[in-house]
């Protein structure tokens, strides 16, 4: 199928333009101006109308080896995003599609059919599908379901609670039978959103004292279940408040994305061998076969409002540097997203 399109085939993409050493700026983003090349069979060209900046994307700004390959330097980064099809030259997915792909920092993207996904929206807003029903839904759900499984009456404990996993995996863990949901959030402010929003039975906010106390008294009977997206003093923390036999999703360790030198590891880390604590590893890349199910199931739950989202919304492509370097500071309370402008040009 081939749809006509105006001649106007200029869009605008957000490059990386330098590697930062610590904490990013606005000197190693550029917005440019490109043009949109001719579509090859198999092709789809969208315009893409929500993105998302997650903190893994600091990682792929440094020039090393990680589980995702380096961006490179004066090309497009790229990332989830959700948008409208005005083009196609695939009988998979039709012109007025509303697609999922990869292909994000950029208002024009011209994806291959068989790397987007068309989404439902009629039930849910489409931007919904770069949170609860993307890959930071299906993150929680599977590090508590198959990575640290909650089983009823478990105490759980989750940091980074107010961020774009933490907001979904509270709710998770109660709905999967969990009874005490404990989350750490920095500031009193997200540690109310915590109680208030998020589903969480208690919160703490690390920017009142030491996480390990706070977690003490929160659990005084320890905890079964920690999905730790945080790292350094949170994992130590956990450590410390682990029953025996306890389990332990790793997710992320925010709190070394920014660092120039090495972030001390816990301190008592030999306590997990006697407590037999199972730590394990995860990489939501590699359970993307389970996304049909958690969609199912999520979607039912948003419909049955037992699961509820939160957003932090920054409007205009211009504006994604400034998105991406206020999750890695903490300004973002649930899912970060940037709302392109398709209208504005650079």
């Amino acid at each position: 199928m081939l749809s006509r399109m105006t001649s106007d085939r200029t869009g605008r993409e957000i490059r990386l333009a330098g590697r930062p050493h610590g904490v990013p700026g606005p000197q190693h983003f550029a917005l440019v101006r490109s043009t949109v090349p001719p579509l090859a069979e198999g092709q789809i060209l969208v315009r893409n109308t929500w993105m998302s900046v997650d903190p893994y994307m600091r990682g792929r700004m440094d020039d090393a080896p990680s589980y995702l390959p380096p961006f490179p330097l004066n090309v497009a980064l790229d990332g989830s995003a959700v948008g409208a099809v005005l083009e196609s030259r695939s009988d998979l997915i039709p012109v007025g599609a509303t697609v999922s792909h990869f292909l994000g920092w950029r208002d024009l993207a011209v994806v291959d059919a068989a790397a987007a996904q068309v989404i439902d929206v009629a039930a849910v807003p489409p931007q919904a599908y770069l949170g609860p029903l993307g890959t930071t839904g299906l993150t929680a759900y599977v590090a508590l379901t198959e990575i640290a499984p909650v089983r009823p009456g478990d105490t759980v404990f989750v940091s980074s609670a107010a961020g774009a996993v933490g907001s979904v995996a509270g709710q998770v863990a109660k709905l999967l039978g969990g009874t005490r949901i404990i989350g750490s959030a920095g500031g009193p402010q997200k540690a109310k959103r915590l109680l208030a929003d998020l589903g969480y039975d208690a919160a703490l906010d690390h920017h009142a004292g030491p996480i390990a106390a706070q977690l003490a008294a929160a659990a005084p009977d320890g905890i079964d279940v920690y999905l730790d997206n945080v790292g350094g003093d949170h994992l130590a923390a956990a450590i410390g408040a682990a029953r025996p036999g306890a389990r332990f999703a790793l997710v992320g360790a925010i709190s070394g994305y920014n660092a120039t030198a090495p972030v001390p590891g816990p301190d008592n880390l030999f306590e997990a061998y006697w407590k037999e604590v199972t730590m394990r590893g995860m990489l939501v890349t590699s359970h993307l076969h389970r996304f049909p199910e958690w969609i199912e199931r999520a979607a039912g739950w948003l419909r049955a409002g037992s699961l509820h989202t939160t957003e932090t919304v920054v409007d205009g492509l211009e504006r994604a540097p400034e998105a991406l370097i206020g999750v890695l500071n903490g300004a973002a309370t649930g899912k970060m997203l940037v709302r392109l402008d398709a209208g504005q040009r650079a």
